[in-house]
């Protein structure tokens, strides 16, 4: 039976992808969710977070949960998983992309052999444009959708710590300038379909990746990274807002946008997203720019 509303997630065993399936979940949508650790217990590293906890967090949500196992580099994968989206729930009005290859974690480049970076290029930026592509009939015949891009203040702004050290890894901060780039184009692009694309910077997000990761470097991660829950309220707002044009080709910065939409405690949230920054003056990022992110804590996204 077809669904009335349906979003299919990208990376969404864990992190902000696990958050924003189940803030949609909980606005009513179905959820199609696709990554490549399926049981609890078999991510690389022994991460936690499955596709089985997900879907058991929608269905808990009174909403309908479609698990699909896709790799990112393995295209015939993502076109499948849509296809079977579109055969058993009927439509996608939102595509969240935020998956990621991280190649060697925080590998410096010269350490880095270039096929790393070949594989995160196809994982990072091209496999969102094919997904993209993907959904691109359906949303059309529809009368429109939205595309919700998971950015990162790292594909803009550089720190003076080295990767590993509390700055993030430069295939990270490439892959990440190429789809965030990207947003504009293709909002100006699909702007005439009625199809929003956002970018959606996250913040510094306590995924369960940077508590494993930020532990081994003395930094306690729950202290200095904001709930999955935060982008994930979000996106969700984003995904029911009555205008989601409005947004288009823009990039949201969910700790501040939580706060100002209502959707969070913003005295709960940890600088530079609550009181201790609130009346001082952003930080200057490179190009002029503002996003929140500031040097001292990297931000490692998820394997799924």
């Amino acid at each position: 039976m077809a669904s009335d509303r349906v979003a299919f997630v990208v990376g969404a065993s864990r992190g902000i992808g696990r958050g924003c399936a189940r803030h949609l979940a909980r606005a009513g949508f179905d959820v199609a969710i696709a990554a490549r650790t399926i049981h609890e217990g078999s991510a690389p590293g022994g991460l936690p977070g499955s596709l089985d906890a997900v879907a058991a967090e929608i269905e808990s949500a009174g909403q309908r949960a479609l698990p699909c196992q896709m790799d990112l580099v393995d295209r015939s994968s993502c076109a499948a998983a849509i296809e079977r989206t579109l055969r058993e729930l009927g439509r996608i009005d939102v595509l969240v992309n935020s998956g990621i290859d991280y190649g060697d974690g925080m590998s410096a480049f010269a350490e880095t052999p270039i096929e790393v970076y070949d594989r995160a290029f196809a994982a990072n930026a091209i496999a969102p444009l094919f997904l993209i592509q993907q959904v691109l009939p359906a949303m059309r015949a529809q009368g429109g959708g939205l595309v919700v891009n998971v950015s990162s203040g790292a594909g803009q702004n550089e720190t003076s710590a080295m990767p590993g050290a509390g700055g993030w890894p430069l295939l990270y901060s490439m892959t990440k300038a190429a789809i965030n780039r990207g947003t504009a184009g293709l909002a100006k692009e699909l702007r005439r379909d009625k199809i929003a694309v956002v970018n959606l910077e996250p913040g510094v997000v306590a995924t369960e990746r940077m508590v494993q990761v930020t532990s081994r470097q003395g930094i306690e991660a729950g202290a200095n990274g904001v709930s999955v829950d935060v982008p994930g309220a979000v996106c969700a707002h984003l995904a029911t807002h009555p205008s989601p044009m409005a947004f288009s080709g823009r990039t949201v910065d969910a700790p501040q946008f939580s706060v100002w939409a209502g959707l969070a405690d913003g005295t709960t949230l940890p600088d530079p997203y609550g009181p201790t920054a609130w009346g001082a003056p952003p930080a200057l990022a490179i190009a002029g720019q503002t996003t929140g992110v500031d040097g001292g804590v990297p931000v490692p996204p998820d394997e799924d």
